[in-house]
């Protein structure tokens, strides 16, 4: 009987250097990867929604009925898992820390007895693996993950702006996949303007600006990624300085002073 092929959200998550870790290491870092993705389906609602994983080793496959709000997935959920990486990050080793990859995608998805499989899946896995994606992650080593999502998702849900999603946060990514399937998605990085360490494309980028939280690990930090002193009064003022017409503050990082220095025609 073949089976029938229904509609979803699909949710793939990775860890950013899982494979060369020590077993030991490994299962510490499943363990707090598990442990923080549940803390957050519970903390957005949806546990008894009807989601699914499937674990992948290194990461985990999540399927999401097409009845749940997919601002949901895209706003609070990946708020939520953001917050909990963070939290642990203060309380983990170096060689134990968990940083995510995160994709977002929708379409048809089936299962038999051995496991869930469909196109859509296949284009969230080619996402969530794609070295400008791991490229982002990498430049900006104060964030606890980087988050994708397809072009068909950004379409439809993330440039119209539902509360709490921030468009103006997103910078589009386009990339091969295998057989040189041509693939654009939109990303974004929790905590920072823009994701910074993307590949340039015709339209100009904006300055990425790091977070700066308590968590933050010390270390060396590019020229583009430190805020000047904040101008405002109060230990919660921020300044940022980006050059554009336009800049949107972003979810995770909360409100900022923006000063803009000229004319920034890419920028909406």
């Amino acid at each position: 009987m073949r089976a029938k092929a229904l509609h979803y959200w699909i949710m793939v998550l990775d860890v950013e250097n899982f494979s060369p870790r020590e077993n030991p290491v490994q299962r510490a870092v499943r363990r707090a990867m598990y442990e923080v993705v549940e803390d957050a389906l519970s903390a957005t609602g949806l546990t008894d929604k009807g989601v699914v994983m499937e674990d992948r080793g290194d990461g985990i496959l999540i399927l999401v009925p097409s009845t749940v709000s997919p601002v949901s997935l895209a706003g609070d959920f990946i708020r939520e898992l953001h917050d909990g990486l963070r939290e642990r990050a203060v309380l983990t080793s170096t060689a134990a820390a968990t940083r995510l990859r995160v994709a977002l995608h929708q379409g048809l998805a089936s299962r038999d007895e051995h496991g869930w499989s469909g196109d859509a899946i296949n284009t969230a896995f080619r996402l969530v693996n794609a070295e400008p994606l791991r490229d982002v992650l990498t430049a900006a080593h104060l964030a606890h993950l980087v988050f994708a999502v397809s072009s068909d998702v950004h379409r439809d849900v993330i440039r119209h702006g539902y509360r709490p999603l921030d468009p103006a946060a997103y910078l589009p990514m386009r990339f091969e996949a295998k057989h040189g399937q041509p693939i654009e998605a939109w990303v974004t990085v929790p905590g920072y303007s823009a994701p910074p360490g993307l590949p340039p494309l015709d339209a100009a980028q904006p300055t990425p600006v790091a977070p700066a939280h308590p968590s933050a690990p010390a270390g060396p930090q590019t020229p583009a990624a430190q805020a000047p002193a904040s101008a405002g009064t109060g230990a919660s003022a921020k300044t940022i300085t980006i050059s554009g017409n336009t800049v949107q503050g972003d979810l995770v990082a909360g409100n900022k002073t923006v000063h803009v220095n000229g004319a920034y025609p890419g920028l909406r």
